[in-house]
């Protein structure tokens, strides 16, 4: 890791691979000093960008890329603080006119989520610059969308993607609000490597599975202390139902240090990376602690992400 944005930009080029995380902060409680969840996956010379959190056009650029370059996005679930900055990207590209549609690939609602910006994108888009007469370009002709299941795999570019259902949800398998809502984890398999982005998720034998002998392991955690005491100060008035609603899904719904590290040792990564840090950015000696407990049931290599940080 280290070295400017630039730099990072073309040594992930010419090391045919990079993981880049763009933002690692969790929701749903702003920080200011971490971007909310996205990443860049560099793959010789194609982008894609994992999950646009808010900020993911300005992280991007901080990393040294443009948005012209990215060929698709992968959105793991449709919670805000993982698909907020979506609208930036596909408002951006069609404001400067990028010629070549922008592919999505998210979750059953994926479809949904994006006719809603396109929607929003139309009084911006038939106003241009302004100027009398002059054309537009209709944005939904400048995307398309690829709903992925469980078990949906697709060889795209250089790469293999496989996509399984995790439990960052709790809906009755079969149900209609399992078939209308997944949460998904990600393994993306390239030449020289593979990398699994669990996105949210609870403990999951499926992700487990997906997982198994991978390169580099990016794994959601959460500092459910924290996270609880930035939520009741942000929102100290919050309804008790809306309250209990949300400690249930902070507790069972996510990765503890523990969990992060018995993940990785069933799996047997070979790396792991951990982002996505529910409760904010907290001091030297509680990340300290929180390695120290992922370490505890894994013995590899361990990296708290840092926004920019390249793997």
């Amino acid at each position: 890791m280290g070295g400017t944005p630039s730099a990072i930009a073309r040594d992930a080029v010419a090391e045919g691979g990079a993981f880049i995380t763009l933002g690692t902060m969790g929701g749903p409680v702003a920080d200011g000093k971490r971007s909310q969840p996205a990443n860049l996956l560099v793959a010789g010379s194609d982008l894609y960008i994992v999950d646009a959190g808010d900020g993911t056009v300005q992280q991007l650029a901080k990393a040294g890329f443009q948005l012209p370059q990215v060929r698709a996005v992968f959105l793991s679930h449709l919670h805000v603080d993982h698909t907020g900055g979506l609208s930036a990207i596909l408002g951006l590209r069609n404001q400067t006119k990028v010629a070549v549609p922008l592919v999505v690939y998210g979750p059953p609602g994926t479809r949904e989520l994006v006719a809603g910006i396109v929607a929003s994108m139309r009084p911006a888009a038939l106003a241009g610059y302004g100027i009398p007469g002059q054309p537009w370009d209709d944005p939904a002709a400048m995307v398309e969308v690829v709903e992925m299941g469980d078990g949906f795999t697709r060889t795209i570019g250089t790469m293999n993607v496989r996509a399984v259902q995790n439990t960052h949800y709790d809906f009755v398998p079969g149900s209609a609000e399992d078939r209308a809502f997944k949460s998904l984890s990600l393994r993306f398999d390239l030449p020289d490597r593979s990398i699994l982005y669990t996105g949210d998720t609870g403990p999951s034998p499926a992700v487990e599975k997906l997982a198994r002998g991978v390169d580099l392991l990016v794994s959601e955690m959460i500092d459910i202390d924290a996270t609880l005491a930035t939520v009741a100060r942000n929102s100290p008035n919050m309804p008790e139902r809306a309250k209990a609603d949300l400690v249930q899904h902070l507790t069972t719904h996510h990765l503890t240090p523990k969990d992060v590290g018995l993940l990785a040792r069933r799996a047997g990564a070979k790396a792991l990376v951990v982002t996505h840090f529910a409760g904010g950015t907290a001091g030297p000696e509680r990340l300290s602690a929180i390695v120290d407990l992922v370490r505890k049931t894994y013995s590899g290599p361990v990296t708290l992400a840092k926004d920019l940080d390249r793997f």
